[in-house]
């Protein structure tokens, strides 16, 4: 039986070209990782392309300063028919104080795609542990939560026109 590969672990200098105007890592460039890092994780997870669908629960705790080591922690916390949700959590090192803070987390949702470009099925998750039981659990409260968020903003804002109708 082949052991699944859920979780994944990256590491990033932080860099000047990074920085935005206070100095610190932009916002930006630090979406642009933690996606390419659930990307990977989903992906190799599946064995197959991936796509992200959503991202939920950004929180920038903390600023990330350039010249800081970066790691991320991705684990795929839930699996339904094709979608799936990868968790990362973003730990700053500075390597001078030798101090580590977590500093972001945030939730995606990804979806493994076929070579048509369609949906597939990804592979159930085999949860072994307490703590990916806990992961599962707490995912599951989240996808829940969206979809109850969906459905209260499409009922609150059922009949307002497009802002492109005329």
């Amino acid at each position: 039986m082949e052991v699944q590969e859920k979780s994944l672990h990256m590491t990033v200098l932080m860099t000047p070209e990074m920085a935005n105007f206070a100095g610190n890592v932009h916002g930006g460039a630090l979406l642009k990782l933690l996606d390419q890092v659930a990307y990977a994780c989903a992906a190799r997870y599946c064995k197959s392309y991936v796509v992200t669908v959503s991202l939920d629960q950004v929180a920038f705790k903390e600023p990330i300063r350039v010249g800081e080591l970066v790691t991320f922690r991705a684990n795929v916390n839930y699996v339904g028919k094709s979608s799936m949700e990868v968790g990362v959590r973003v730990m700053a090192e500075d390597l001078r104080s030798k101090t580590r803070r977590h500093t972001n987390s945030c939730y995606f949702t990804m979806v493994a795609m076929g070579e048509d470009g369609k949906p597939i099925p990804a592979p159930p998750l085999e949860i072994s542990t307490t703590f990916e039981r806990k992961l599962y659990e707490a995912a599951a409260m989240r996808r829940d939560m969206r979809r109850e968020v969906a459905r209260r903003n499409e009922e609150i804002t059922a009949g307002i026109p497009d802002y492109n109708s005329d």
